[in-house]
């Protein structure tokens, strides 16, 4: 039911589908598995998703392949600027990378930054 809900937010940015929301999930895999199904059931999609597990902040962003390949967006280059937000650091590949950090209250400014990347 979360995907599907998440699916509806889509907000086009630049001919992306932006999708950028804080969750309520029990751990950082969680976030994942979402962000892996919204992109079979979005097209053209980055998916930036906060969750606070345990006190601690998660982020992560997932790109679809054929903006990673058109658009040359990075899903590591992102987290790496936004994570900053939440007082943390992360990694990946191209089309998924997550991040922890020790500032849940940064959440909501790391998923407007990702959106104002793309505005760019």
């Amino acid at each position: 039911a979360m995907v599907a809900d998440l699916a509806k937010k889509a907000v086009q940015i630049n001919g992306i589908n932006f999708i950028g929301e804080i969750v309520k999930v029990d751990n950082a895999g969680l976030l994942k598995d979402i962000a892996f199904q919204l992109k079979d059931v979005v097209s053209n999609l980055v998916f930036v998703a906060g969750a606070e597990c345990e006190g601690k902040a998660n982020l992560a962003v997932m790109i679809s392949q054929e903006l990673v390949e058109g658009k040359k967006l990075n899903a590591t280059n992102i987290i790496r600027e936004i994570s900053k937000e939440i007082n943390g650091g992360g990694g990946g590949q191209p089309f998924f990378a997550s991040a922890g950090g020790k500032n849940p209250e940064g959440l909501a400014k790391a998923i407007e930054k990702a959106r104002l990347i793309l505005n760019s």
